[in-house]
């Protein structure tokens, strides 16, 4: 077993303890009701995490996909009711305009060289405040194509309801991993991560590849906004608030290190859903408030912290095995 994997093995050991005790407390937890609830739940979160997910493995973080989230929601209310565009063209202008503004990030962190942190910082102000000028009202959206999209939604026997969000969340991550694991682009984002200087020596185009990253992240964060307007069929300046630490904390919780270049998407799905268990076994139990999420995420977050400050030193829990080679000679397997 190697040491990369080890963050990943903690986060599914966690989940399915977490899940294994709530549904030995509620047998609930073992019904198709509960998984469709979390999945669509936190589609919002899930969505523009797997695009973090890629900006943390080359080694930066992005703080805007909550104000992302916002201003699209307000801008598709703005466009679909007041100015009667249809959604699917409403929805094609506001993910353009998404993607640019992920890939001007990433001309500013790559060729000026501003740190990430600010960058997406400036970002994430810029887009919050982008959708208070749009407006400060919440505005429904009562267009018909909402409504056919509400009803897309398959039954399980036991009642549960896979709806569009939850399907939309699950094919994103599916996408994550192929995008990752079987494409030269997730190659050059795991060999930026981990030493960039090397990628750069192995030909990785750092200013595409980063350019890239950035914009993934905000078309991600874009769709997740989309999503969440024909889930709340609405569309508030002050929805997400917040929304980028959460995503930033599944993030980590699903084991990639924020030194970058270790990390799984897969570990993020489970790592966004762990809070989820949390709250859904709280509002179960009715006897502790829900501040007791931000603790106990709080906790989880603070170990795998340190368990990713272990992990990024010199060493590895798994040293390195000395075998002797031809008398005094040694070396390392």
């Amino acid at each position: 077993m190697k040491s990369r994997f080890f963050p990943l093995i903690v986060s599914f050991v966690v989940f399915a303890l977490l899940y294994a005790f709530a549904y030995s407390r509620f047998s609930s937890f073992g019904s198709m009701r509960v998984v469709c609830n979390l999945l669509r739940n936190y589609a919002y979160l899930g969505i523009p995490a797997i695009g973090v997910t890629f900006v943390i493995l080359s080694g930066g973080i992005d703080l805007s996909p909550g104000a992302v989230i916002a201003f699209t929601g307000v801008f598709c209310a703005l466009m679909i009711e007041r100015h009667d565009m249809h959604p699917l063209v409403a929805f094609t202008i506001i993910l353009t305009i998404g993607t640019l503004f992920g890939a001007m990030i990433g001309v500013f962190v790559y060729y000026f060289k501003i740190p990430s942190f600010i960058a997406t910082l400036s970002g994430m102000f810029l887009a919050r405040g982008g959708a208070y000028v749009l407006t400060t009202d919440s505005i429904s959206i009562r267009h018909p194509f909402y409504a056919d999209v509400s009803k897309i939604v398959y039954v399980f026997p036991d009642g549960g309801r896979f709806t569009f969000a939850a399907g939309a969340f699950v094919a994103v991550v599916i996408l994550g991993v192929f995008l990752a694991h079987y494409t030269r682009f997730g190659r050059n984002v795991y060999a930026m991560g981990g030493n960039e200087t090397g990628a750069m020596l192995l030909g990785v185009p750092l200013g595409r590849t980063t350019i890239s990253i950035y914009a993934l992240s905000s078309f991600l964060a874009t769709f997740a906004g989309i999503v969440l307007s024909l889930s709340k069929r609405s569309g508030d300046s002050t929805i997400a608030n917040g929304a980028e630490l959460d995503i930033i904390t599944g993030v980590v919780i699903g084991g990639t290190l924020l030194t970058g270049g270790v990390g799984y998407v897969i570990g993020t799905f489970i790592g966004i859903l762990v809070p989820g268990v949390i709250h859904t076994y709280l509002t179960l139990d009715g006897s502790l408030t829900p501040w007791w999420i931000k603790i106990i995420v709080g906790l989880l977050l603070f170990i795998f912290i340190v368990l990713q400050k272990l992990l990024s030193r010199q060493y590895t829990f798994f040293k390195p095995l000395r075998l002797p080679i031809r008398g005094k000679a040694k070396a390392e397997v």
